[in-house]
């Protein structure tokens, strides 16, 4: 089942970062380390395809739904982003997570919104 409210998302996106799904989550910037996982999870629930781009050293992984560009993490850095848009896979979004968190967050969105859907890891 896809949900088609982003806002929804968003608000049950928020409420379920923690430290159980980044380990670099701070109370002041909840969205940090939540990049990869945060993409699956989008995917999982939205659809659409996920992307990257160079941030420093680091790939930055967010999502394209709907033809729109969207970036639920971008609030995790103080300067801007350049966004190059290249495809990513789900194996290189999962690289920057582990299932642990990955199954957290899923779960954890999951009972927020309190929907159903399977997922291909």
């Amino acid at each position: 089942m896809q949900l088609t409210n982003k806002d929804v998302f968003v608000q049950a996106l928020q409420s379920s970062w923690s430290l159980a799904s980044s380990t670099k989550w701070t109370q002041a910037n909840p969205a940090s380390g939540h990049c990869g996982v945060t993409a699956l999870v989008a995917q999982d629930v939205l659809g659409g395809d996920i992307l990257k781009t160079k941030y420093g050293d680091i790939w930055h992984f967010y999502n394209r739904i709907e033809g729109e560009v969207i970036d639920f993490t971008k609030s995790q850095f103080e300067a801007p982003i350049s966004y190059n848009n290249h495809t990513a896979t789900r194996a290189e979004a999962f690289a920057d997570t582990n299932a642990e968190q990955y199954n957290h967050l899923s779960t954890t969105v999951q009972k927020h919104l309190d929907i159903t859907y399977k997922v291909d890891v």
